[in-house]
């Protein structure tokens, strides 16, 4: 039984700013997903949609001032909001880690890689003296770097983008976490090096067996990593499903645009673009909040926000025009 707990399960989370004296609003709003245990989520949409939002939450690292005013985030079962701030840090690193998509505002230039990896190492796994030595050359060599052992002695500057984020890694996954957050780890890394990076993490997945919520803009990344896609805007989940079927039949206008401005390789065709921005969701939003930039928008779109409803084999969408008897066709 105990292996049929995911490894993650986010439910109705709701995150708060200030917005005024006493006003808050919500930045992420009535959020829910579900990541299996060694299974791989995607976590998509535009910047400002509350990606990075949700995962510092999931992480206990909100900033000063945001708070979750609703729902649960259970880690194994257990709700991560119920933790004291002293029991979240024992819980990062040994359960939970997270790899950030700048590698060198990641790492402390200051200091060796030595000393960056060692800290984790000693801290949840108790290792010192020789055996440390040892680990930190392991777990370098886990992550594909090569020269492992000389590169203990360099400093961030001193290695490529791909090694930086390789360590990053290394550092990441030291306490032997069940679950990776992976926020934009590519985005910073060229075409080449980000295909060689994923297919490290693909690989360190399947010989440790971690979950992991790989957070991204970029759709071929997710496609080709992903069993799940949930797509976010505004601060909401417009729509989620498995990733095949989502990418063979997106339920959602926002989701069809994402994958029409997305190249296909061989193909010369135009690609589409999504005019206008992101609402702000600190201001009142009427109706669907795609509405202003959506191809298919209606009257009752612009005064009525629909509800995000099943469409059938474990997919949920948030549109009027798809819903039944709606107007778009899929």
């Amino acid at each position: 039984m105990q292996d049929k707990v995911p490894a993650l399960e986010v439910r109705n989370l709701t995150i708060t700013v200030p917005n005024g004296q006493s006003a808050r609003v919500s930045v992420v709003r009535d959020v829910s997903f579900t990541v299996a245990s060694g299974g791989t989520v995607g976590l998509v949409g535009e910047s400002g949609s509350g990606k990075t939002m949700t995962s510092l939450a999931i992480m206990g690292l909100l900033p000063p001032g945001v708070r979750v005013d609703g729902g649960e985030i259970l880690l194994g079962g257990e709700d991560l909001l119920k933790k004291t701030p002293r029991e979240m840090r024992r819980i990062r690193g040994r359960r939970l880690s997270m790899v950030l998509q700048d590698p060198m505002t990641a790492l402390d230039p200051s200091f060796t890689i030595r000393s960056q990896l060692s800290e984790p190492l000693r801290q949840y796994r108790k290792l010192g003296g020789a055996a440390l030595d040892s680990a930190m050359v392991t777990a370098l060599e886990r992550v594909q770097l090569s020269a492992a052992k000389e590169r203990l002695a360099q400093y961030p500057h001193q290695l490529s983008g791909g090694m930086r984020q390789r360590v990053v890694s290394a550092v990441a996954l030291a306490g032997e976490p069940s679950l990776l957050i992976a926020d934009e780890p590519t985005s910073a890394l060229d075409v080449t090096t980000q295909a060689r990076y994923l297919q490290m993490l693909r690989e360190l997945q399947q010989s440790t067996g971690f979950a992991l919520l790989l957070i991204a803009h970029d759709l071929l990344v997710v496609r080709h990593m992903c069993q799940h896609v949930v797509v976010m805007y505004a601060s909401e989940v417009v729509e989620h499903g498995p990733a095949d079927a989502v990418f063979a039949a997106p339920q959602h206008p926002y989701t069809r645009a994402l994958l029409g401005s997305m190249p296909v390789p061989g193909e010369t065709e135009w690609l589409e673009s999504i005019e206008g921005q992101i609402p702000d969701v600190t201001e009142k939003i009427d109706g669907c909040r795609f509405g202003p930039r959506c191809a298919f928008v209606r009257d009752v779109c612009r005064t009525s926000e629909p509800a995000l409803t099943p469409r059938g084999d474990n997919r949920e969408a948030r549109c009027w025009g798809t819903a039944e008897g709606g107007w778009v066709e899929l």
